[in-house]
């Protein structure tokens, strides 16, 4: 079995707390409304969002996988950290660990930094443009979120 990890670094104006709010506690609510393109619901299937919980991910019809699901392992809302593993994983992988976190910068925005580890059934090998594409994916994410934060402080601001 191989084991292969990325790290991806991003930058926002948002503070930590309120990225990690709208990206991990609230996600199951807001990300599919953010994302309704590509992702019909996000479900707590067990657990109370806690480690141990398990959410499944639904995905609108007609995309390559109709659902996921993870199981969370670490949330840890003073350090802003969460890990989380992919558990229904069917082709290339046994399970795929993320590990995300949220530090604040000295000009009170945030980087951001996910730690991926694919853990490859057999001899399977991780194709450049399989990790590309989920790095998109994962930054698109990062970028509607930010947008929405964005837009909803300067529409509450005076």
């Amino acid at each position: 079995m191989g084991v292969f990890t990325f790290t991806n670094e991003y930058n926002s104006t948002i503070p930590p707390a309120r990225l990690f709010k709208a990206l991990v506690l609230d996600s199951n609510n807001l990300i599919p409304k953010l994302m309704p393109q590509a992702i019909k619901s996000i479900d707590i299937i067990q657990g109370d969002g806690g480690a141990g919980t398990i959410k499944q991910i639904n995905f609108i019809e007609g995309g390559q996988v109709s659902s996921m699901k993870n199981r969370v392992d670490e949330l840890n809302e003073k350090t802003f950290t969460y890990t989380y593993t992919v558990i229904n994983l069917k082709e290339k992988f046994e399970t795929t660990v993320y590990e995300v976190q949220f530090e604040p910068t000295p000009e009170g925005g945030s980087k951001n930094k996910m730690t991926s580890t694919y853990y490859a059934k057999g001899d399977v090998e991780l194709k450049e443009e399989d990790v590309k594409a989920g790095k998109e994916r994962a930054l698109g994410m990062y970028k509607v979120a930010e947008a929405y934060l964005l837009y909803y402080i300067s529409s509450v601001r005076p």
